[in-house]
């Protein structure tokens, strides 16, 4: 179906260790409004079989979004919703199909330029994170590069994701979070995203107030070092907005459709 002046189809994507699972207070409210939502696994992630492990690149990691896409019909394009490094395959999206994408949601995600290497807002997010600062989560490497993936602990999650959101999704998160990677060591070695390509498709960003990993401040700092003008808060949103303050962030989502689109 083509996107008509009242429906909107909106894609999540979910950010590191989560899955489409994640969405599911947002997607039902979204729908309720009469449009159509898709909230996708990352390879690797989710209820997908395969293991980061599996997965040697960004553009791999990002390759259920780009099928997704790619496979749409030839008037219809998108809304975006990215969370946290959900960003980064968004920007992959972005490059590639930048037609088929009406506007780009950035939700406390990482928002890259095209002045630096894709890697650059990733690499200043974790100089700010000291050593300790992932409290019980793991690192280990893969592959022959090799890669770096992570594992987000209990005590982390409670800490730094999920301080103010529901105990049952805490509780959830828990049981269905897995490994991820920023699959930084490839990343880096990417060209820099096209002001043709990625630069050219409209962009908001939503800021989670009480984000404590992915900081208000560092939020803004990508606001500013990308231009983007269309800024919306949500008050008292932890990292996981999508639980913390799932109608203040549904109505955002549609305000911000409403105006791109």
């Amino acid at each position: 179906m083509s996107e008509t002046n009242s429906q909107k189809h909106f894609v999540l994507v979910h950010g590191a260790g989560h899955g489409a699972w994640c969405w599911y207070k947002i997607k039902p409210r979204l729908e309720s409004a009469g449009h159509k939502v898709t909230a996708l696994d990352n390879a690797g992630s989710g209820i997908d079989t395969k293991s980061i492990e599996d997965f040697h690149s960004l553009e791999e990691y990002s390759e259920p979004l780009l099928q997704l896409i790619g496979s749409l019909a030839p008037q219809e394009k998108v809304i975006l919703v990215s969370h946290s490094l959900g960003g980064m395959n968004l920007s992959v999206a972005m490059e590639k199909f930048p037609e088929k994408i009406s506007a780009a949601v950035f939700l406390t995600a990482f928002l890259p330029d095209t002045t630096h290497h894709p890697s650059y807002v990733v690499d200043q997010l974790l100089q700010t994170i000291p050593s300790d600062g992932w409290l019980d989560s793991q690192f280990e490497q893969f592959g022959e590069e090799p890669l770096t993936s992570f594992y987000f602990g209990p005590k982390f999650l409670s800490t730094n994701l999920y301080q103010l959101s529901p105990i049952e999704d805490f509780e959830l998160a828990k049981t269905l979070v897995r490994k991820s990677s920023f699959f930084r060591e490839q990343v880096c070695k990417m060209k820099n995203f096209s002001d043709e390509g990625y630069g050219s498709v409209k962009k908001a960003f939503v800021v989670c107030e009480k984000d404590l990993i992915i900081t208000k401040e560092f939020q803004h700092w990508m606001i500013q070092n990308s231009a983007i003008k269309d800024v919306v808060e949500i008050k008292g949103a932890d990292h996981m907005a999508m639980f913390s303050k799932p109608e203040e962030l549904s109505y955002s989502l549609l305000e911000i459709a409403q105006k791109y689109t």
